[in-house]
């Protein structure tokens, strides 16, 4: 399997063609902006027209565009390319979406992986790269090579929906640890504290989030909440002069209130000794 289509060719779209090229795949890229193919052309790649041409063109197509709303568009553009070929969504949306862009792939008889792309471009090609990839095992198996010349491949599970929600929820750690970080340096500010000052204290809260991450994937996992040495009553404590602290420097405390909201749940079922990883259970409601 050497032929490749790429379609999109956003900064992710031009890292996945080089790697592909570098890789010595026969690659062929398509982009709604003609002139972003250039780079990757120099290099190698053959333009096509159309989706369709693009699709017809490789073995195996990925697209890498901003959500499935265009890539279910592109599917539907190459119609009949489909048939017999391996398509692989490679663009961040939710679980459910990727879950129908599976079925509009069989529709057309294709078949289809759902990827994500866990690391930024400059890793795509190398082994730092990863790529979270969901759907049929031994579809996974055939395009592991190519996988492989792009980054470091791991196969979740048959669900086309498997990789996306890996995605989803990691995406959660990430925005609303930078969320919380926004907001600790905006509170800090209304306090005369500069950024520069906080950001060693603010590093060494970084530094003990691993081991409380453990803990917290441990208890949820085991339904475990006893022998707590942060107690969902003090906690709540806390979290109310947070706060209290936010209002004062002149800052929204909005999330902290959703938070504040789930804590006092928790209490309000008779769990204020247990330790705050039982929190997690009020955000199901």
């Amino acid at each position: 399997m050497t032929a490749v289509a790429v379609l999109g060719l956003g900064p992710m779209g031009q890292a996945l063609s080089g790697a592909l090229l570098d890789a010595n795949y026969r690659t062929t890229v398509w982009n709604r902006t003609e002139a972003k193919a250039d780079a990757v052309r120099v290099r190698g790649a053959a333009w096509a027209a159309t989706p369709a041409e693009a699709v017809a063109a490789g073995d195996v197509t990925l697209i890498n565009v901003v959500d499935h709303d265009v890539v279910d568009v592109l599917v539907e553009q190459a119609g009949d390319a489909v048939a017999g070929r391996v398509i692989v969504g490679l663009s961040s949306d939710t679980p459910d979406r990727a879950r129908r862009t599976a079925k509009l792939v069989a529709d057309l008889g294709g078949r289809y992986l759902d990827g994500a792309i866990m690391t930024p471009t400059e890793t795509i090609g190398t082994p730092s790269g990863s790529i979270l990839l969901a759907g049929p095992e031994q579809l996974f198996a055939t395009c592991r090579d190519l996988f492989g010349a792009l980054g470091e491949p791991t196969w979740l599970g048959s669900d086309h929906g498997r990789a996306a929600a890996f995605d989803m929820s990691l995406l959660d750690v990430f925005w609303t640890s930078v969320s919380g970080f926004l907001h600790a340096l905006t509170m800090a500010r209304g306090n005369g504290i500069t950024p520069g000052e906080l950001l060693p204290h603010a590093r060494g809260i970084v530094d003990i989030l691993g081991p409380i991450f453990d803990e917290f994937a441990e208890r949820i996992a085991n339904s475990r909440h006893d022998d707590s040495s942060a107690p969902v009553s003090s906690v709540a404590t806390s979290v109310r002069h947070l706060i209290a602290a936010s209002h004062d420097a002149g800052v929204d405390a909005g999330v902290l209130d959703v938070f504040r909201r789930y804590v006092d749940a928790t209490v309000a079922d008779g769990h204020g000794a247990d330790e705050v990883s039982r929190v997690a259970s009020a955000m199901t409601r």
